[in-house]
């Protein structure tokens, strides 16, 4: 089991669309059983990798490597190590979840679970490839059953989300294929492993290339910095950073509940993570030149930006979005920090906000199955109707707020001591962030849960078994994030230290 235990993850969910897709669509409840059955097996396993991978162990481990395509060199390669090890866990976990958070699917049932299935395996397959051809397959697998799963099964304006989505996508991974080509064709032998293009990344040229307008801006931008900049575009738009963060908010309004939490969950850190396995440790010289502009600059601006986003939304969809474009900017932020604090405060914060966030898009889902809105402003009162969905909320709200004793707490706190170290003026505007979350969330709870009661919700049902199936483990993580966050950064410090050895050479 050890040597194909990531394989067995990865394709246990492919499986299962074949199974689902060969049941009779007159029966929903066996097809979502199925579905059921095919994501427990990748989330045991998940918990096996768990207790069996190495802290101390910097390197990857549990990999696999078989010629695929030797014509061209390339690999089934895949392994993990401490930088995706807790993105594999995390994804296991949200896709077991979200099957259940998808009971109320009734249209097209088949389709739903099918597709969902095959998002399943695109997801863990990103975090898992160490071969760029295989990375860049899964990549784009995660496109085509997201489009159609908000397109299909969405609100009313899903064609037009599903669709600003793809094309945003689409942008980012034609430039990420161009910047994979250029990698290839500069390797000697040509090769999509990235290992070896890591291990030939410091050797990659930083000379000026003499083209307009970068030498007249005096910057030095060679082979390594136009590279960069194209994975960077790429993988910020699933972050999403500013300004290409616009498909995001569409995305998750129109998108089903089970969907939004997958993009918020999973999704979004598929960017954050690429430049962690790729831009960094690959194009070390470009990552130290660009860092502060791209990832430190650029995410203090989300973190306020995102915020001030949020406290002047009325959809409470739409504020959670946002709430996730200001708090992925902290995972920007201490990414640029080269500070042990800083990155490993970023990768624990893309843990801690999937998990965090999946719950808020849970919340949501769970009084718009019964009001049918999500006007912020129709609602009111809740607590008193409510009140276990209430206390379940509030632990949601409380951890994005970043209290003490909650997970959201020690990661953005890691990440402004580290950046404090290196841009002490950035860490004092994000620290306003911190300010501003709090005010949106807590006018928010004002609004929705406090108050008089709305007449028209004072019979409304309480949240349901399988509703608080859906919460209870993650608000469960959160809490013991929250006290005892070395269950996660244990998983990550060697690898990191090794990733800013690679880098802080290079800073000037």
């Amino acid at each position: 089991m050890t040597e194909h235990v990531l394989t067995y993850m990865t394709f246990f969910p492919l499986a299962g669309m074949i199974a689902v897709l060969l049941l009779p669509s007159s029966k929903p409840n066996l097809i979502r059983w199925t579905s059921v059955v095919f994501t427990i097996p990748p989330l045991l396993l998940g918990i096996w990798l768990y207790r069996a991978f190495d802290p101390n162990n910097p390197g990857l481990q549990f990999t696999e490597q078989v010629p695929w395509i030797p014509t061209y060199n390339i690999q089934y390669f895949i392994g993990v190590d401490g930088i995706s090890i807790s993105m594999v866990l995390l994804t296991a976990l949200l896709s077991f979840i979200c099957i259940f958070a998808s009971w109320g699917i009734e249209k097209g049932v088949k389709g739903y679970f099918a597709l969902f299935l095959l998002l399943d395996t695109g997801m863990m397959g990103v975090f898992v490839a160490l071969d760029f051809f295989l990375f860049y397959i899964f990549w784009e697998l995660m496109l085509l059953p997201m489009y159609f799963l908000i397109g299909i099964w969405g609100g009313p304006r899903r064609e037009y989300a599903a669709i600003k989505f793809f094309l945003y996508t689409l942008f980012g991974s034609v430039l990420m294929l161009l910047a994979i080509l250029a990698l290839y064709f500069t390797s000697d032998p040509h090769t999509f492993d990235m290992t070896v293009l890591i291990k030939q990344g410091a050797s990659y040229s930083t000379t000026p290339l003499g083209i307009w307008p970068f030498d007249s801006l005096h910057l030095r931008w060679g082979f390594q910095h136009i590279v960069w900049l194209a994975l960077f575009v790429g993988f910020a738009i699933k972050i999403p950073a500013f300004p290409f963060h616009t498909w995001l908010p569409d995305a998750h309004v129109e998108a089903p509940t089970a969907i939004s939490v997958i993009l918020a969950g999973i999704l979004l850190k598929m960017g954050t993570y690429g430049i962690l396995r790729i831009n960094y440790p690959m194009l070390p010289q470009a990552t130290a030149d660009l860092a502060y502009v791209f990832l430190g600059a650029l995410g203090t601006w989300n973190i306020i930006y995102g915020a001030l986003c949020a406290m002047a939304q009325k959809d409470f969809k739409k504020l959670v979005a946002y709430s996730s474009v200001s708090h992925m900017g902290y995972v920007m932020l201490g990414m640029a920090s080269f500070t042990p604090q800083g990155i490993n405060g970023a990768l624990l914060q893309m843990f801690n906000h999937g998990t965090i966030t999946g719950m808020l898009f849970l919340m949501v889902g769970v009084i718009y199955d019964r009001a049918h809105h999500r006007d912020i402003e129709g609602f009111g009162g809740l607590a008193a109707v409510m009140p276990v969905y209430t206390g379940i909320s509030a632990l949601a709200i409380f951890a994005s707020m970043g209290l003490p004793g909650l997970s959201g707490f020690i990661s953005e706190v890691l990440v402004l001591l580290g950046t404090w170290q290196k841009y002490p003026v950035l860490t004092v505007f994000a620290a306003t962030g911190v300010i501003l979350t709090a005010g949106y969330l807590l006018w928010t709870v004002q609004r929705v849960y406090l108050g008089m009661t709305n007449e028209k919700y004072k019979l409304m049902p309480e949240i349901n078994t399988r509703e608080l199936f859906t919460m209870i483990p993650l608000g469960i993580i959160v809490i013991i994030v929250g006290v005892y966050p070395t269950v996660v950064l244990d998983l990550l410090r060697a690898s990191l230290t090794q990733l800013n050895q690679v880098i802080i050479p290079h800073l000037g």
